[in-house]
């Protein structure tokens, strides 16, 4: 056992590989070092091979994955395991949206034959599931730890003036050769003295906490999440305004598809206020009252109109998003931030200070679950299984803004290929047409498509859509973009018939 401690402190990843073998054929041996590298009397700082502050997406997924390649391992979490995505985030959110494309559906009922009679929607029931399956999904998070060996420390972690790199939870240190910092995002909020009254409105956390469904709503924000919410409350039948600071939501996805998901918006029935921000919120007996300022950007004077909405239920903020570094006291460390408090990572997930590292939203690149999936496990096999090029390559990156109907995109948008490589090397086909389910409703919701291909060979590096089924629909198109597929691999493709994807085999 001696041998096996001292093996241990020489951080050489090939110990972890010859470590695997030996705890594959003998278990036992496997389990009496963790539970010396988790005992608090050995010494007056628990050591680990591996100690990982965040119990999201990044942080268990390069926990889990250290774990298997037999580093002793830890994660320190202070609230639920599963992050922002399982408690606030993907997963809640996608159940809403389903609900909401219910409540679509019922719409078209009668177009295709169905007598529905009136139909009751309860939020309360909704809700109940919803959560339940939140807290299920929890429980599997911490079996899977408890299954790995993996040792969960509940609590606040602060990083220490001690010489080597170490954390403080609840009055025991912690400390190990390698730390991941992987403690996610939150919304940003305005102070009152930003927006008088600004707190009397909630965030994309609080939307999960709804008792019920509002009957008057204001979604503040242009971006995917307010674009998410306004959807999802104005399809469930609460009348919701949509608040933008410009002409048009999604301004960094393509143009192409920020101009449609815009005019879907306003065609859904949902109250689009452009050029609008909120001057003030003031709470009344019927609820808030939420003052906006409209300016005209076709006049050239400063003249603004003030208007105001009454009666408001709810009143979400989605203005974005900052990183989860309050009370880390990373700065102790001398771990470098960005002016907007990311920590800056290399290539590598390495942080300014060795032996600390940082994957997901806390480093402010592509704030998408699987993104930090990724990144956590590249990080895992790079410093326990010797793969010293292992590392995430954040080009080409597909995803989905779950609006009505849905967007997907993948790779440059339009003006970024012009700007990388010259308009007269970029090569633009796009569609839009109505999807066959629309053909026999009164409902109508086009679907639009468009790839971005560049050089003689045109090869596509961009591709961007919204319509039914386009949620669906990406992630194979994402293949054979990440694989370099030109648009002469698509034409040579068979298209499937009838659905709304052959258009992108199909187009001239």
């Amino acid at each position: 056992m001696a041998i096996l401690i001292q093996l241990t402190r020489t951080r050489d990843p090939c110990f972890f590989i010859l470590r695997k073998l030996l705890f594959s054929s003998f278990g036992r041996q496997a389990v009496i070092r963790r539970s010396m590298a988790s005992d608090p009397t050995a010494t007056d700082t628990t050591r680990f091979d591996f100690l990982v502050i965040g119990g999201g997406s990044g942080g268990l997924a390069g926990a889990r994955r250290a774990a298997e390649l037999g580093a002793t391992t830890a994660v320190i979490e202070s609230h639920k395991l599963g992050g922002t995505c399982v408690n606030v985030g993907c997963v809640p959110k996608k159940v809403m949206w389903n609900a909401a494309v219910h409540a679509e559906y019922l719409h078209d009922h009668s177009d295709y034959g169905f007598d529905v009679g009136n139909v009751h929607f309860s939020w309360e029931i909704l809700k109940a599931k919803r959560d339940a399956y939140v807290n299920h999904l929890n429980r599997i998070y911490r079996n899977n730890l408890d299954k790995a060996k993996i040792q969960t420390i509940q609590g606040q972690a602060r990083f220490t003036s001690d010489p080597e790199p170490t954390v403080e939870v609840n009055g025991r240190k912690y400390t190990a050769p390698h730390i991941l910092i992987a403690t996610g995002g939150q919304p940003s909020v305005l102070s009152n003295a930003e927006v008088p009254g600004a707190d009397l409105g909630i965030t994309s956390d609080g939307f999960f906490e709804l008792g019920s469904l509002p009957k008057r709503s204001i979604i503040v924000g242009a971006g995917y999440i307010a674009v998410e919410m306004a959807g999802i409350l104005s399809t469930l039948g609460s009348k919701t305004s949509l608040i933008i600071r410009q002409t048009g939501v999604l301004r960094n996805f393509d143009s192409f598809v920020s101009a449609n998901c815009t005019k879907e918006l306003q065609n859904s029935g949902l109250d689009l206020w452009k050029n609008t921000q909120v001057k003030s919120v003031s709470k009344t007996d019927r609820g808030l009252e939420v003052t906006l300022v409209t300016k005209d950007p076709e006049k050239k004077t400063d003249e603004e109109k003030i208007s105001t909405i009454q009666e408001v239920d709810c009143l979400l903020w989605a203005i974005g998003r900052q990183p989860n570094t309050s009370g880390l006291n990373i700065g102790e460390m001398g771990v470098d931030t960005d002016e907007k408090g990311h920590i800056v990572v290399d290539e590598f997930q390495n942080t300014s200070r060795p032996g600390i590292y940082a994957v997901g939203d806390v480093c402010g690149k592509a704030l998408l679950t699987p993104v930090a999936i990724a990144a956590g496990r590249k990080l895992a096999h790079r410093l326990f299984e010797g793969k010293k090029d292992s590392k995430l390559d954040y080009s080409t990156i597909p995803t989905v803004v779950f609006s009505h109907p849905p967007i997907g995109t993948v790779g440059l948008t339009e003006d970024e290929a012009i700007k990388a490589r010259g308009k007269e090397n970029v090569k633009i086909y796009k569609t839009s047409f109505t999807p066959m389910y629309h053909a026999i409703t009164s409902r109508k919701s086009l679907c639009i498509m468009k790839l971005v291909c560049v050089g003689k060979e045109e090869k596509v590096v961009g591709l961007h859509m919204q319509g039914l089924g386009c949620d669906e629909m990406l992630q194979g198109f994402a293949v054979a973009i990440k694989m370099g597929a030109t648009k002469a691999d698509f034409d040579k493709t068979i298209a499937i018939h009838p659905t709304s994807s052959e258009e992108f085999v199909t187009m001239r």
